[in-house]
């Protein structure tokens, strides 16, 4: 049943909705298609990023024409955030995938933590 078309068009959606507001479906994308699906962590990490282009991509269209986001900030965050994907991209090629799968799991309890002691700042005035 997990492995049936709407159930797959079903959690995708979700994982988009997620994705489009900020929440990061990508951890949760990771974590069914590993844990639910019995998938390589190696072909779920790709997975994941072909999911979050478009979200992202689409998401940023969004934001762009509602006028939030901040061309001084965005630019030089693309054009890093490729440079570090291309250098850490090769590197994952050499490591053992249980090295990432053991980061991962550390930052998934690290940001769930974070989220459970989280408290939003109060308006200033």
């Amino acid at each position: 049943m997990l492995n049936s078309f709407p159930f797959i068009v079903f959690f995708s959606s979700v994982l988009g909705f997620l994705s489009g507001i900020g929440v990061g479906g990508g951890s949760l994308l990771i974590l069914w298609l590993t844990i639910v699906n019995g998938m390589p962590y190696q072909t779920a990490r790709i997975i994941n990023l072909l999911f979050f282009l478009p979200a992202a991509m689409i998401s940023s269209l969004f934001r762009w024409k509602d006028g939030t986001l901040d061309k001084t900030v965005i630019f030089p965050a693309i054009v890093s955030g490729c440079i570090s994907s291309a250098i850490f991209s090769w590197i994952a090629l050499h490591l053992d995938a249980s090295v990432f799968q053991n980061f991962f799991g550390v930052l998934l309890v690290f940001t769930g933590i974070r989220e459970l002691a989280w408290k939003p700042k109060k308006a200033q005035r």
